[in-house]
């Protein structure tokens, strides 16, 4: 049988099989309250042994796109029940991703009277979509002050209580993908003066904070974070080689410390394989990797031991049946692209299947 295919235990992490579905934005949250059609999107792809939700607003300044949900508010909460509820009966773990998108945002889709901020008062170069007025300029995020910050991490610790409180099994930190946490990171994006800009450990200082605080409110175990070493994704110009490997090596011990679950790694071409061997070594937990994996390529990734876990995106995108599909060697279908950010079902929740 495949490694991808058999359970997989760990202290933190009981899981019924390697396969991992990967957090996708899908921008079908309506008002940014999780709904019925999201509850059936995800029930469909509970041959996953772990899923890990869409981006989810901790705060309501974190909402930066479009229709994205959010887990501040009862409603929320109750939405989200929807969607636990249906995974769990075919005995699928899932967590959910707190995204909090900073900078990467406009105030035509955040909240009335909500501003978009940043680790800094410095714009990312490019546009986004808003449905009210179209495509617009990334706007100049106000800095958030030192005490802000502490607001911010609040925020954080509420949204994962609440979380609990939906039925999820866990959450995972967004830290990756430019959005606010990788902000504090990047020095091309955080100038600050404070305790959470300048050296490696104050621009980490953040993301710690964040991680330690939700661990201790909801326990350790039940926690994981997504990092994308070496990216430019959310207009992060790269930076210094061996002072990113070190912000990593830094994180990834700190982590460590804590006690984290796991540490969900975007794979890009650019990260150095060194970068991810001082990961696995200073990290003790489950290691997940994610970004353009095929089945054969999984299999080979977990005999070698590099990582525990595999995730997989656009297959589970466009395959609801994905794992029945790896076991019977089946084609998979392609994805619509032109639907992935639509409202509706389109593209979402009608993908053919094989096996029900």
């Amino acid at each position: 049988m495949k490694k991808l295919l058999m359970p997989y235990n760990s202290q933190s992490l009981n899981l019924k099989n390697h396969l991992v579905m990967a957090p996708m934005t899908r921008s079908r949250a309506i008002g940014n309250v999780p709904n019925a059609l999201m509850a059936e999107y995800y029930s469909q792809r509970k041959g996953a042994g772990l899923i890990i939700t869409e981006g989810t607003a901790p705060t309501p300044e974190g909402l930066g796109y479009a229709r994205i949900p959010g887990i501040f508010s009862p409603e929320q909460i109750e939405g989200w029940k929807l969607t636990t509820t249906a995974v769990h009966q075919n005995d699928t773990k899932i967590f959910l991703q707190l995204m909090h998108t900073g900078r990467i945002g406009h105030h035509a889709n955040l909240p009335e009277g909500v501003q978009v901020v940043g680790a800094s008062a410095i714009a990312a170069a490019g546009q986004m979509h808003t449905d009210t007025i179209g495509m617009q300029d990334y706007p100049i995020p106000v800095a958030l002050s030192t005490e802000d910050v502490k607001d911010v991490i609040n925020g954080y610790v509420t949204a994962a209580k609440n979380a609990m409180a939906a039925g999820f099994d866990g959450v995972e930190l967004h830290a990756a993908n430019g959005y606010l946490i990788e902000q504090f990171l990047n020095p091309n994006v955080n100038d600050r003066t404070d305790i959470y800009g300048g050296t490696i450990e104050n621009r980490a200082r953040f993301a710690l904070e964040v991680a330690q605080r939700v661990a201790d409110a909801i326990g350790k175990e039940k926690v994981g974070v997504r990092i994308s070493p070496n990216s430019n994704l959310g207009d992060l110009q790269v930076y210094d080689a061996d002072a990113t490997e070190e912000t990593y090596i830094h994180l990834s011990r700190e982590f460590n410390r804590i006690g984290l679950a796991y540490i969900h790694i975007s794979i890009n071409p650019q990260v150095p394989a060194q970068t991810l061997a001082a990961i696995r070594t200073e990290f003790e937990g489950t290691i997940i990797y994610c970004n353009t994996f095929t089945a054969e390529k999984a299999e080979d990734e977990l005999n070698k031991g590099d990582a525990d876990l595999i995730a997989f995106g656009r297959a589970f995108l466009a395959n609801p049946d994905l794992e029945q599909r790896i076991i019977d060697g089946a084609e998979l279908n392609a994805p619509d692209f032109t639907t992935s950010y639509t409202p509706g079902a389109k593209g979402y929740t009608d993908y053919p299947v094989l096996f029900n």
